[in-house]
């Protein structure tokens, strides 16, 4: 698997899911006909949803196709499997330049452009400061650690340490590499190629809430798609968008955290401070036209809280959907690139 978080939940939710995105596909059944694939991946699940007219071997086709997609970013990037792709660069001495797969390599790119237009808020490197705090593979028991060890984790959290050059990575320095925080994006376009490549014109795609979506339901409707409103002890909706042929992704910190002290402590680390995020800013929705960039921004503009994200979607002209918590409830903001996918009415 890419990988798993730790949470606390009430209630069943998909591993790796800080936010829930699930797609409303109520309706009555027409043609052309539905057809539904899922099974679990990277420590959580994948849905897919698609409408055409196909025999049993073009289906077996398709499905081949996908679980080959989701494989394939799994034997790639996974950081449980210690002959992955990744796995293997990580184990690799400082200094050593390391021949990358177009797909892993295309992955890390998007991932220090991101870190570069985030002032490092999104960093890849960020693993050491995140199983400090017991939110990474290295689970221990809920502690809070010392100013003296989130030094020391620090000294190995620097995305621009590593210096890719074509497709050859070198890092300049130990740091480790987790691209959990991208690479689930990425396995959501690798499935949609492979569905455009097979024909399929109208589809929805959904790896742990993670989504991708290309031409419309039947009837010329739109996908639509229910963002939870980010409250840990019920699921409920905060806002519905509608999407054409558009990823979207989310990141938030209401489910996933421990308490001490009585003073709870996210999940989300930020990797400029070694510490979880602080701020008021509970629940974020990146929409995009590929995955891979909305799983990361989703993190960056969550890291960067909602004065310093939402002046990041502006200046890019990114799509994001703020939700803040404030003493009197929930207060939302939508980028200027975000108003059109919104309903007109709450």
């Amino acid at each position: 698997m890419i990988g798993s978080q730790r949470r606390r939940a009430t209630g069943p939710i998909l591993l790796g899911l800080a936010l829930l995105l699930f797609a409303l596909l109520a309706g009555c059944e027409r043609d052309p006909q539905s057809y539904r694939l899922e099974g679990p991946i990277f420590g959580t699940g994948f849905h897919i949803t698609f409408y055409g007219d196909y025999d049993d071997d073009q289906l077996a086709d398709i499905e081949r196709s996908v679980k080959a997609a989701l494989d394939r970013v799994d034997h790639l990037m996974s950081t449980y499997k210690p002959d992955s792709e990744l796995s293997r660069f990580n184990q690799a001495p400082v200094g050593e330049p390391f021949q990358l797969s177009p797909q892993t390599a295309e992955v890390v790119r998007e991932a220090i452009r991101i870190g570069d237009i985030s002032d490092g808020a999104f960093d890849v490197t960020v693993g050491a400061a995140v199983n400090l705090w017991g939110f990474g593979p290295d689970k221990h028991p809920d502690r809070v650690p010392g100013d003296d060890a989130i030094a020391k984790a620090l000294q190995e959290v620097d995305y621009q340490a590593l210096k890719l050059d074509g497709n050859t990575l070198t890092k300049t320095k130990p740091v480790y590499v987790d691209l959990s925080g991208i690479a689930k994006g990425y396995g959501v376009d690798a499935v949609a190629r492979a569905l455009d490549a097979l024909g399929v014109q109208r589809y929805l795609v959904e790896v742990g809430g993670e989504i991708c979506t290309r031409g419309s339901k039947p009837g010329d409707e739109p996908w639509r798609i229910a963002v939870e409103k980010p409250i840990s002890n019920e699921r409920s909706v905060q806002r519905i968008i509608e999407l054409d042929d558009s990823a979207v992704a989310t990141s938030g910190d209401y489910r996933n955290y421990f308490e001490s002290d009585g003073k709870r402590y996210s999940h989300t680390i930020d990797p400029r401070t070694g510490r979880p995020i602080q701020h008021h800013l509970v629940s974020v929705t990146v929409i995009t036209s590929d995955c891979m960039t909305a799983d990361a921004l989703a993190t960056a503009v969550e890291v960067m809280g909602p004065d310093a994200g939402y002046a990041m979607a502006e200046r890019e002209n990114l799509a994001v959907y703020l939700v803040v918590k404030t003493p009197d409830g929930f207060e939302t903001r939508a980028s200027t690139a975000f108003q059109r996918y919104l309903k007109d009415s709450d």
